[in-house]
């Protein structure tokens, strides 16, 4: 008899037999594509610091939440950036206000497309921080307070998702308890339950406008070193409410995402972050590396650790490449 009996390179010699037992597979519908929201611009302005990616108008979004929705892509994220910052962060909530008006005119106008709302008080305060600032430190209960506001005016405008992505103590229990006393406890809430303190945000601070104007978000936000705190993060939120799960940053804390997976087996995305994305954008235009091959191995990555859907500013990209290779 031969050595070795076992081959396992023949199961790999045809590319129809490759795909038959291929065990993970990257679709348009794992995909959600954030975009931001600028209030005050005449026309979309380009982000330095994230190629290929823009803060918006009402109109420019519009189009491109209706792009999104031909190319398959089931969600949107939306984060908005107003004119007028202060202390309480108003502007969030407010029911005239420009995230609001845009969520209501994509809900007319692409009524099949998810629409989910970054809830946070960072692009609307003037110090940038997640929270309400008491004596230069985060208040962590009357932030949630101000949450539950941004929560319910979200949902009013015609988000079925909102997405807290503050990570105070609590926030999902008083989310969802003033959602339902609205009347809309169909409202989904996916929480940016593990959220890491991470160097891999600074494009999507430019984007945002929500760099601290003074210190840090190391008293909310985790610690990289830790992942046994990620599953105690989790089983709070799903005990106080939360519907879907989300694991932020993306490829460097996949062995999390598969934790957080195998512990609960719950609906759980991943946030492939704006350094991430950057990165390979800038090693793409020196030729280091292959854009559309990266990328689409990245987010194949993310599937087999565990992710059930992926936030990245790839979708559109990575949709119309799924669809050319189908």
């Amino acid at each position: 008899m031969k050595y070795p009996v076992t081959r396992l390179r023949r199961l790999r010699s045809h590319p129809q037999l490759r795909e038959l037992i291929q065990e993970h597979r990257l679709s348009s519908k794992d995909l959600v594509m954030p975009f931001f929201l600028k209030e005050g611009l005449r026309a979309r302005a380009p982000i330095a610091s994230m190629p290929g990616q823009y803060q918006h108008t009402i109109k420019s979004l519009l189009e491109e939440a209706k792009r999104s929705e031909r190319l398959g892509i089931p969600a949107i994220l939306l984060f908005g950036i107003p004119k007028r910052k202060d202390q309480t962060a108003k502007e969030a909530y407010n029911p005239k206000g420009e995230l609001q008006k845009a969520i209501r005119l994509i809900k007319k106008e692409c009524p099949k497309l998810m629409v989910i709302a970054d809830v946070c008080l960072c692009e609307y305060t003037s110090h940038g921080h997640c929270g309400h600032l008491k004596k230069g430190k985060i208040d962590n209960d009357s932030t949630l307070k101000t949450l539950s506001k941004i929560a319910v005016s979200y949902t009013e405008a015609g988000a079925d998702v909102v997405a807290p992505s503050d990570m105070m103590d609590g926030r999902i229990e008083v989310i969802r308890r003033a959602l339902d006393q609205k009347g809309h406890e169909d409202t989904v809430i996916l929480s940016y339950a593990v959220k890491y303190s991470s160097a891999f945000y600074g494009p999507f601070r430019d984007a945002a406008e929500n760099t601290p104007q003074l210190g840090d978000r190391l008293t909310y936000q985790m610690d990289p070193a830790n992942s046994e705190e990620a599953l105690r993060e989790v089983e709070l939120d799903i005990k106080e409410g939360a519907d879907l799960i989300l694991v932020k940053p993306g490829v460097r804390y996949l062995d999390v995402l598969k934790k957080v997976k195998e512990e609960f087996r719950c609906p759980v995305g991943i946030y492939n972050v704006s350094g991430e994305y950057s990165m390979v954008k800038a090693a793409h235009e020196k030729r280091w590396l292959d854009e559309k091959k990266i990328v689409l191995e990245s987010l194949l990555c993310m599937k087999r650790a565990g992710a059930n859907f992926i936030v990245t500013y790839w979708a559109q990209d990575a949709a119309r490449w799924l669809k050319e290779e189908a």
